[in-house]
């Protein structure tokens, strides 16, 4: 396994240039193949995890939703608030920003960035509890696609580009996960619910990240820096990727079930509140318990 370990390291840096050697020894970091077999390990559970639950009865989860949502919520707060104010007292440059600047700022940007990619693998757990409880519809390709790259895309940062330019899009996300994360935990307690108003602004908040992670990386181009710019394309096409994909999910989820929705109260007994002759309308019931994260 060594063997093969140094192999691989020594064809990706003969592919990609030299490693970061900031970032030797930390966990999960030193090789790919453990963040490459905890993927395909979600990806097993994806799979598999449906048919086990088939023919048993879903599971409640209403703590443990609770206390994992309020814990992401927090951990993304600490990670939006330390890459701002990291970068913020640290002079870093907006339109571009190289790896290697001030020593203790960027030492403080890696520090959080693992805490970014790290949390991409507790996030394996949004799709483990759709499992649990059988909420299928919910584990879209969208999800899956977004869940299994990011945990993979981020070891590769960290290894090559572990600071500078990297922290936007990581301090976006925190900031759209801290508002996700506070909602769903909130979400999990019934009598919260109805008061809970923000959902469709969630999709929104995640679409305008998009936009302006892949406006601020395309300034890197327009004004390098040094700052590696095939990292920088990549970005910009992965960016591409997400705007189309939950471009997609917002009209199908929001926009086409508006109409729909016109079209029943114009022609059909189904009310504004999904409801028809008091029993609850499937499609209201679907469109409520959608989820994009």
């Amino acid at each position: 396994m060594e063997t093969f370990n140094h192999k691989l390291n020594t064809y990706l840096e003969s592919w990609m240039g030299p490693r970061d050697q900031r970032v030797r020894g930390w966990l999960l970091l030193d090789n790919y193949p453990p963040t490459f077999a905890l993927t395909v390990m979600y990806l097993l559970i994806v799979w598999m995890g449906p048919k086990y639950m088939k023919h048993r009865q879903p599971y409640s989860c209403r703590g443990l939703l609770v206390l994992y949502n309020l814990g992401l919520t927090l951990l993304s707060f600490y990670m939006f608030y330390e890459l701002v104010s990291a970068v913020w007292h640290g002079g870093y440059n907006f339109y571009c920003q190289d790896t290697h600047s001030e020593q203790e700022v960027d030492n403080k940007i890696i520090n959080v960035l693992w805490w970014y990619y790290f949390s991409k693998l507790i996030e394996f757990m949004d799709t483990f509890f759709f499992i649990l409880r059988k909420n299928n519809h919910q584990i879209t390709f969208l999800h899956i696609y977004h869940h299994a790259t990011m945990l993979n895309i981020w070891w590769f940062v960290m290894n090559w580009v572990p600071c500078g330019h990297s922290y936007f899009g990581a301090s976006l996300n925190s900031f759209v996960h801290v508002v996700m994360y506070s909602y769903y935990g909130l979400s999990a307690i019934p009598a919260i619910r109805p008061y809970l108003w923000w959902k469709k602004y969630i999709t929104q908040l995640q679409l305008i990240q998009f936009f302006l992670t892949m406006s601020q990386t395309m300034c890197a181009v327009i004004w390098p820096c040094g700052f590696p710019m095939g990292w920088l394309y990549f970005q910009i096409s992965y960016m591409v990727t997400l705007i189309f994909l939950f471009s997609n999910f917002y009209i199908q989820t929001y926009k086409k079930h508006s109409a729909s929705l016109k079209e029943h109260q114009n022609g059909s007994p189904v009310s504004t509140n999904g409801h028809a002759n008091g029993t609850p309308s499937a499609e209201h019931t679907a469109h409520k318990k959608l989820r994009v994260d």
